[in-house]
């Protein structure tokens, strides 16, 4: 197990608890809809990818870069994701309307994530421990 990466998926998955309570309880009076789905969304992605976080910590590899790699990937992918979407998703109720630039970070996000993904897969299959 890679204590690292433990510590940020529970930071992460702590964050991801916050935010969908706040969504859920703070939130829902001062969000329109699409806004209160938005931040929905992120809270969604953040916990999914706590979860790959988490599974990630069970791999071995006898240099870490790849498992460095993807847990690199997966940590900025949900900063990017799911941050931009939380303050996409308040940018009026913060006053700051220039957010609405940051659209392109949320893409940028999710290929992280899809990189991820493959880098775990790319671990998983050279892992001799893995069968």
């Amino acid at each position: 197990m890679n204590k690292q990466i433990i510590v940020t998926a529970s930071f992460l998955g702590m964050l991801a608890v916050i935010t969908g309570a706040f969504g859920a309880h703070g939130l829902k009076a001062v969000l329109q809809p699409g806004q209160l789905e938005v931040w929905h969304t992120a809270v969604q992605y953040n916990f999914y990818h706590v979860f790959a976080l988490l599974f990630l910590s069970t791999f071995k590899e006898p240099k870490g870069k790849l498992i460095k790699a993807a847990y690199y990937l997966f940590t900025f992918g949900i900063i990017f994701f799911s941050g931009s979407l939380y303050l996409l998703s308040c940018r009026n109720v913060i006053g700051w309307g220039w957010l609405i630039y940051m659209g392109p970070v949320t893409p940028l996000g999710g290929l992280l994530f899809i990189l991820g993904w493959l880098m775990m897969a790319i671990v998983a299959l050279s892992d001799k421990g893995v069968k």
